[in-house]
């Protein structure tokens, strides 16, 4: 078990990054490449691994460093990779020799590696182009044509987390995150292969929603920005098949076939052909339930996509589960409008 330790100040800087992680999708892509059914986004590139072309020479430079399981080196996955893969490359390049040898000696001690890495521990500049080159050309090849679909579930994810923050502080929205992390204040409980004490000391933590990732993966070293990443929720993951008989009495026939309607998170025009009613009428309604705090609205683009909150799922589910702030918690400042102008999309 993983187990973070929090401090007050550590829940004021605690934060949801703004969507998927190049270099971190990247990374937890190549273990998810050798499942024995890789998700469909991979599955054309697990049929070309081994392939002497240049896709099948980037994977057997990287796949020697991301082994199936366990611990990867943590300089593939720089915090500067969130602006953007190229700024991730760049300081994936500047790393250290200190630090490459010694993230390096960890791997080598737990599998076995390849001759060139030696050239790689020690820092030698052509062999670290020749790494970006490939990083490059796996993710642009890989997971570049399906990037909107990556970046869909780990922007619906992040709505839900936010929605929690918004309405309970950093506390609620650490809450939302079971079962495979557990708040227990102040410390938050990770499942985790290894036993180990992560100490924020003051620092926040930065929770990265993935598409990829299995399970939560933290960086190894301790000594870097505190970093967690955990899998996305998957779209609809959270839908009842069918709401409960009480909720047409409740909300209306209506506003019950909107808020059913509300699996992933659609666009108002998609809302709308999918509960039947008007786009005007889907703006409307989906204002009315993100008001009661079952839905959450985020411009992407010229289009407002909605998701369910946890409160919502709840509800649809018939679990009877009643918002409250949580006592004690800490809250931020708002990071998206609360009432996004809807527009068609």
């Amino acid at each position: 078990m993983l187990r973070v330790h929090f401090t007050a100040a550590d829940l004021v800087r605690t934060r949801v990054s703004d969507g998927a992680d190049p270099l971190w999708e990247t990374v937890l892509s190549l273990h998810r490449l050798r499942d024995s059914r890789p998700d469909p986004v991979l599955a054309a590139a697990g049929r070309r691994t081994g392939v002497g072309a240049r896709h099948g020479r980037s994977l057997g430079m990287l796949l020697p460093l991301v082994p199936p399981r366990g611990y990867f080196p943590d300089f593939l996955t720089p915090p500067e990779s969130a602006a953007g893969i190229e700024h991730g490359l760049e300081a994936l390049m500047s790393t250290s020799r200190t630090r490459l040898r010694a993230e390096l000696t960890v791997l080598g001690g737990r599998n076995p590696l390849p001759p060139w890495t030696r050239s790689l521990a020690d820092g030698e500049p052509a062999v670290l182009r020749r790494l970006a080159r490939c990083v490059r050309t796996y993710h642009h090849e890989t997971l570049g044509p399906n990037w909107p679909h990556v970046s869909r579930r780990t922007h619906s994810d992040r709505a839900l987390r936010l929605h929690a923050l918004w309405h309970g502080g950093a506390e609620a929205m650490l809450r939302t995150y079971g079962p495979a992390m557990r708040w227990h204040a102040p410390v938050l409980e990770v499942a985790y292969p290894v036993d180990r004490d992560l100490h924020l000391d003051g620092r926040g933590l930065l929770l990265v929603p993935s598409y990829f990732a299995r399970s939560p993966v933290a960086l190894a070293d301790a000594a870097l920005p505190p970093t967690l990443v955990y899998p996305a929720r998957a779209r609809g993951s959270d839908d009842a098949s069918r709401p409960p008989r009480c909720l047409a009495p409740l909300l209306g026939h209506t506003r019950a076939a909107v808020l059913q309607a509300l699996g992933g998170d659609p666009t108002t025009t998609e809302l709308a052909d999918r509960a039947g009613v008007s786009l005007s009428s889907a703006s409307e309604h989906a204002a009315v339930l993100r008001r009661a705090g079952l839905v959450s609205s985020v411009r992407q683009s010229n289009a407002v996509r909605h998701a369910l909150t946890p409160l919502g799922s709840a509800l649809l589910r018939g679990d009877g589960v009643s918002r409250s702030r949580e006592p004690g918690a800490h809250g931020l400042a708002p990071l998206v409008p609360r009432e996004p102008p809807d527009v068609a999309g």
